[in-house]
């Protein structure tokens, strides 16, 4: 139960949505579906742009039993995200946990703390926080990339994230029936059964619509789009 909610939690941070060719503006704002209880969850995502140029990635999400907020300072280097500091909390379900990181891309070290445990580490190009890759990700698809691969710092080392396009798909969301590109998180299946599928909308810059994740106990939950504006244009599906 403990591992469901805060997947929950982390789904929620999975970013709103931008354009290949820059970021753009977004907030949005999404319920959680979870089969085996009687509640939901709802969370909030924006990115918005800071006077020096860089970018603020802000999340936050809430349930009946965990709260978790999560910020990620980035920028827009040669069309290619690059995290500058990112934070991470979350509360309930057990022990609390906090993360800290700082890229300082002058000298190629990653430092900061993973609940406790320092990190240290040289940098590579191209690595991502665990926030920041999502924008990656959403940029690649929007690119026409249908196979994509990104190193993210997690805890005190790197980890790799796979993902693959399964193809088209029409989503039904509150805000109407939207197109939409579908992606699947792959995994070693000697190594994990977990199934995660995401779902960006194509008319409007890619963003999230829809997450789906099939546990290995066989359990399911969700995330659908509530609302959300891109470039402060108001999301609209088909009726």
């Amino acid at each position: 139960m403990r591992r469901a909610v805060l997947f929950l939690l982390a789904a929620f941070s999975l970013p709103a949505s931008l354009m290949a060719a820059d970021l753009q503006p977004f907030s949005a704002t999404y319920t959680a579906d979870w089969k085996q209880l009687p509640f939901s969850g709802k969370a909030e995502r924006s990115l918005k742009q800071q006077d020096d140029g860089t970018w603020k990635l802000d999340f936050s999400a809430s349930m009946l039993v965990a709260s978790l907020n999560e910020t990620s300072w980035l920028s827009l280097v040669n069309g290619d995200i690059r995290p500058h500091q990112y934070r991470y909390a979350r509360k309930g379900m057990g022990k609390s946990k906090k993360i800290k990181q700082h890229f300082d891309w002058d000298t190629q070290q990653a430092t900061g703390s993973d609940r406790g445990t320092p990190i240290n580490l040289t940098l590579i190009q191209g690595v991502q926080d665990k926030s920041s890759y999502q924008l990656a990700l959403q940029r690649d698809i929007a690119e026409g990339k249908t196979s994509m691969s990104y190193q993210v710092l997690d805890g005190d080392d790197l980890d790799t994230y796979d993902f693959r396009v399964l193809g088209e798909e029409s989503v039904e969301t509150v805000v109407g029936s939207v197109d939409a590109i579908k992606v699947e998180r792959v995994r070693d299946p000697t190594q994990s059964k977990r199934v995660t599928v995401l779902w960006f909308a194509k008319d409007w810059d890619f963003l999230l619509v829809r997450l789906q994740q099939v546990e290995r106990d066989g359990k399911e939950y969700q995330i659908i789009l509530e609302d959300a504006t891109v470039n402060n244009k108001t999301v609209k599906g088909r009726s």
